[in-house]
């Protein structure tokens, strides 16, 4: 089995970088919304089957670890700007507390993922174009990453001090830690990139 790197992989997406992800999905027989329910997670087979990957290898291909990311981006007025925040891992509150950003489950995830910007024109629209395709290779003492540091830093803290359940999407600048599940009284909480984060990613890439 052939195998697909981080930057194999990125290389195979930024061939099609311009292109319609529905009309790759029915030319590569993965389900859209063709039935009358939409298949949720669509936009991700494709993405993986473009990358050159086997979809229940898409995390960890041959002991690699990387994963791809689907995020999206509509327009505002003329702009196009990241839609939604995006989700980064879930937070355990024992690991929090006890590693620092560079040794987090946070950092682990932000460092390996594979962001690929789709266009959304609207819930089952005929069109959802690839935009774009980046990673976050920064070193650890990049500006941006200082700073996305001393949010975990900011909500790590508070967590010791406060508890879990002080943590709140209101802190941090490019990342939040936040509830995460259905309804409201969720005890979950998760790290998200802010949209902010999201925009500043695509906007540095080469």
């Amino acid at each position: 089995m052939k195998i697909i790197t981080r930057a194999v992989a990125i290389n195979n997406l930024k061939k099609y970088v311009g292109q319609d992800l529905r009309v790759l999905a029915l030319a590569n027989g993965i389900t859209t919304y063709e039935t009358g329910k939409q298949n949720k997670g669509w936009k991700g087979l494709v993405l993986e089957r473009l990358a050159g990957l086997q979809t229940n290898i898409s995390k960890a291909p041959n002991g690699l670890t990387y994963e791809l990311k689907s995020v999206a981006f509509h327009h505002v007025k003329d702009k196009l700007v990241p839609k939604e925040t995006m989700a980064i891992t879930m937070i355990n509150p024992g690991e929090l507390n006890a590693h620092s950003f560079f040794e987090s489950h946070c950092w682990a995830k932000l460092k390996t993922i594979v962001f690929c910007a789709v266009e959304w024109n609207g819930t089952n629209s005929e069109e959802a174009k690839l935009l774009k395709v980046t990673s976050l290779d920064f070193a650890e003492d990049d500006e941006l990453i200082k700073e996305i540091k001393a949010d975990y830093d900011l909500i790590r803290n508070k967590l010791i001090m406060h508890g879990f359940e002080a943590l709140t999407g209101a802190d941090g600048k490019w990342i939040q830690a936040r509830t995460k599940g259905p309804g409201h009284g969720s005890v979950s909480r998760a790290f998200y990139a802010r949209t902010d984060l999201v925009k500043k990613i695509f906007e540095i890439a080469i």
